[in-house]
């Protein structure tokens, strides 16, 4: 399954969407794409999707016990909104340890699960999590940890709503971006050639092997 560049970008726009006018299992306080679709391409083999959250804590703690009994989730209340697990009960997903997955619950409420859509959630801006990541890859000599850091922001919360980015859409719709390849974006991030090419082919083979939507979470 792929995405049209139209339907690609009517995808994210819908997504910011529902980000900026429903509650969310944690506040989200910037939506970024990047990969794939800011590159122009057309059809999008897979839409790469960032998440910049705020970390929850006790927000309603009475309320974990009775949704432990009720859905055998941990955390609810203390992680994850307990307004939103009562809204949206059905979304409500734990990682293996049985504790409420922001990053899950998110995906559950955003994305149909057969959709083509790569979703990134993250208590830091994007810029540092590419930072911090591809330093963490290095380091462990583990370049599926890379983070693509060809992107646009698409969307900031703001004191008085969320702001939105019409210039990015207008973009990406256009396939205005101009970026290097992401061999040539890691190198000016500080690669070594070497090491920006086998960190490339490393994340190409990891991008293939997936599947409708895959999310993962980080914690900076």
């Amino acid at each position: 399954m792929t995405l049209g560049r139209d339907e690609a970008v009517d995808r994210l726009e819908r997504l910011v969407r529902t980000v900026e006018s429903e509650p969310m299992p944690v506040p989200v306080r910037e939506v970024w794409v990047f990969g794939d679709a800011v590159l122009g391409l057309d059809p999008v083999e897979r839409l790469d999707v960032y998440l910049t959250k705020d970390l929850l804590f006790k927000d309603r703690p009475d309320a974990e016990e009775r949704f432990r009994e009720s859905h055998g989730v941990a955390g609810v209340g203390k992680t994850v909104s307990a307004d939103w697990a009562e809204r949206y009960p059905g979304h409500l997903r734990a990682n293996a340890n049985g504790h409420a997955a922001p990053e899950r619950c998110l995906a559950a409420h955003l994305l149909d699960g057969e959709e083509p859509v790569h979703l990134e959630v993250c208590n830091t801006g994007f810029e540092n999590n590419v930072t911090q990541r591809m330093k963490g890859a290095k380091a462990r000599e583990d370049w599926t940890q890379v983070l693509d850091p060809r992107a646009a922001c698409l969307w900031v919360d703001g004191e008085d709503g969320g702001v939105w980015s019409e210039s990015a859409f207008e973009k990406l719709r256009e396939g205005e971006f101009v970026f290097p390849t992401l061999a040539g974006a890691l190198e000016m991030l500080g690669l070594e050639e070497d090491e920006a090419r086998e960190a490339a082919e490393a994340v190409k083979r990891q991008r293939a092997g997936r599947e409708g939507v895959t999310v993962r979470g980080d914690v900076v």
